[in-house]
C-alpha cells in the first residue's frame, strides 16, 4: 500500500493478537477535580472475535473506545495494535496506523453529506495516497460486502439511516482493515435495522476482522464472542455471550 510506512514497533508472537491494553490508565484533570475515567485496563481483542463492551452512562466505554484506536493517549498503560506501541509513533505514524487497520462506526454515522457513499468509502484509501479511480475498486467491493452495491453513488441524504451506518461499516472495513471499533452503532435506528448492521459487523469479524461494540443493550451483546462490563473505569466482570443469552429466555435477538 502507497503511504508512510510504519515503524515494526514488536514483532507479535501471536499474529492473531490485533488488540492489547496493558494496565490502561485515562484520568482528567489534575488534583482535587481529577476524573478517572479508566483505571488499570487489561483488555485482549483477537481476530475473529468481537467483544461488547457494557456499562452504565459514564463508566468509561466512550473512553476505552478513543483510548484503544489511538485517538487519545492514555495517562498511563500501554495499547498495542497488531504489535505497535501507539505510544512509541508519532503523530504522522499513529495517523497512517489508524488509516490502515483501525476502523471507526459511529451512532450519527460521521458521513460527508457532499460526498457519495462510494466516495466516503473510499477517502481513508486516498487520503493515505491512492488515487481516487484506485481507491474506487475496494470501496465499491466494501459497499457490496454490505449489500450496497446499487448504491454507491447516492449522497447520504439519499440514503435511510440503516444505509448510512451500511455505509459507514463499509469505510470502516475498507482497505483490509483489521480492527473495527463501534460506539453505539444501533442507538439512531429501529430494531430492525440495527439488527441488520449489527448482522453485517458480526460477518466482517467471522470474516477475519476483530471488533470491539460499545452497548448499553444486552441484546446486542449477545451478537459479541465476549462481554466485558466497566464500572467506574474498571472492568469487574466478564462473561460469553451466550451466557446472556440464556438470561435473556431465549428471546430472538
Amino acid at each position: 500500500m502507497t503511504g508512510a510506512a510504519l515503524p515494526t514497533g514488536t514483532s507479535p508472537v501471536d499474529t492473531d493478537l490485533l488488540l492489547k491494553l496493558d494496565g490502561v490508565s485515562m484520568q482528567y484533570g489534575r488534583g482535587e477535580t481529577a476524573v478517572t475515567a479508566l483505571a488499570g485496563v487489561d483488555l485482549q481483542v483477537r481476530r475473529g472475535e468481537l467483544v461488547a463492551v457494557m456499562g452504565a452512562s459514564g463508566s468509561g466505554k466512550s473512553t476505552l473506545l478513543t483510548v484503544a484506536g489511538g485517538l487519545t493517549p492514555p495517562t498511563a498503560g500501554e495499547v498495542i495494535v497488531e504489535g505497535h506501541w501507539l505510544s512509541q509513533l508519532s503523530a504522522r505514524e499513529l495517523a497512517v496506523l489508524r488509516r490502515r487497520s483501525l476502523g471507526f462506526v459511529f451512532q450519527d454515522f460521521n458521513l460527508i453529506p457532499s460526498l457519495t457513499a462510494l466516495e466516503n468509502v473510499s477517502l481513508p484509501l486516498e487520503l493515505d495516497g491512492w488515487s481516487a479511480k484506485k481507491a474506487h475498486r475496494p470501496a465499491l467491493d466494501a459497499l457490496r460486502i454490505v449489500e450496497l452495491g446499487d448504491r454507491a453513488q447516492h449522497f447520504p441524504a439519499d440514503l435511510s439511516g440503516g444505509q448510512q451506518q451500511r455505509v459507514a461499516i463499509a469505510r470502516a472495513v475498507v482497505g483490509g482493515r483489521s480492527l473495527i471499533l463501534a460506539d453505539e452503532p444501533t442507538g439512531a435506528l429501529d430494531s430492525t435495522t440495527g439488527e441488520l448492521v449489527l448482522r453485517m459487523l458480526r460477518s466482517r469479524v467471522d470474516a477475519g476482522a476483530g471488533g470491539i461494540l460499545v452497548t448499553h443493550d444486552a441484546r446486542h451483546a449477545a451478537w459479541a464472542d465476549r462481554i466485558v462490563f466497566l464500572r467506574d473505569g474498571r472492568i469487574v466482570d466478564e462473561s460469553r455471550a451466550s451466557a446472556v443469552s440464556s438470561l435473556l429466555g431465549g428471546l430472538p435477538l
